[in-house]
């Protein structure tokens, strides 16, 4: 739950930001009567994304067990490649995306209410597109709304924040918050890509489905094992980490090389941008 709420928060935030930088400069540019093709956009764009994930589970539930496992799994290691290029790319992009945008749809409002249109439906289809791809690893597979609520929780959280940020009554620093929660995703990627490396195991695409690492899931070690009643360090891991009580070499394997190949990476410090842009942690509101 821990780890869709992060995923929820962070994506959230980011359409949040985006949004809030279209209406603004609207506001600003004395448009205000054009902000609502900027909310026809969003609406349109987050009705596709959940009919798109709708219509997804609905046909993956149709398939046969062995063929569930392997889309299931190719979606997870998917969403975990989606998660770690998302990091990258808002901390390579984050000081010019408010400039970006703005230049976006300055062209835009010169075509028309259509073209207003467009741009916040790109937007925020693109943060709903990668948002969907990544929360299918933990919600499709689920049978409760533990995943449901977390997620939703996180939109909410993000949704507000984002209005306090655009009236100007809460100052974030996101540079800092962006790469706190990069670490803390890049962990939640790793458990999605050992996750889709078991469900292709289990599908017998990829071997080694009978090698376990460790196996702590028996009723005695209750305390691990986050299937027990009183599994509560397992159940903690599992929301956090996608923790799993028995996982095989290969997946204990590609969790330890992802962590160390990407948290290197992502500890260097970006290059410097060309020429000094706005900083993410700049006030987006209309009054500014």
């Amino acid at each position: 739950m821990l780890g869709n709420f992060l995923i929820g928060l962070r994506e959230g935030l980011e359409a949040s930001l985006v949004i809030s930088i279209l209406v603004a400069y609207l506001v600003k540019t004395g448009r205000r009567r054009d902000v609502r093709y900027i909310w026809i956009g969003v609406a349109t764009a987050i009705t596709l994304v959940v009919l798109a994930f709708t219509i997804i589970t609905i046909a993956v539930d149709q398939l046969p067990f062995r063929w569930q496992e392997g889309v299931g799994g190719s979606l997870s290691i998917i969403a975990a490649a989606l998660v770690t290029w998302m990091i990258f790319w808002m901390r390579r992009t984050a000081r010019g995306l408010k400039k970006e945008l703005e230049g976006e749809l300055e062209s835009a409002v010169l075509l028309g209410a259509g073209a207003i249109t467009l741009v916040a439906f790109l937007t925020v289809g693109r943060e709903g597109l990668e948002t969907a791809a990544i929360l299918y690893a933990t919600i499709a597979n689920s049978y409760t709304a533990t995943p449901f609520i977390g997620a939703f929780s996180g939109f909410v959280v993000a949704a507000v924040l984002g209005y306090l940020i655009y009236r100007g009554a809460v100052k974030v620093n996101l540079g800092k918050f962006f790469t706190v929660t990069g670490y803390l995703l890049i962990i939640v990627a790793a458990g999605v890509l050992a996750y889709g490396v078991h469900d292709l195991q289990e599908a017998r695409f990829l071997p080694g489905l009978a090698t376990k690492a460790f196996d702590v899931s028996d009723p005695a070690a209750a305390t691990w094992n986050p299937q027990n009643p009183g599994g509560w360090m397992g159940t903690l891991l599992k929301g956090t980490i996608n923790f799993q009580p028995d996982p095989t070499w290969l997946q204990a394997g590609v969790w330890v090389v992802y962590l160390a190949i990407v948290l290197t990476l992502y500890r260097r410090k970006p290059k410097a941008p060309a020429a000094p842009t706005p900083a993410p942690s700049e006030s987006v509101n209309a009054s500014s």
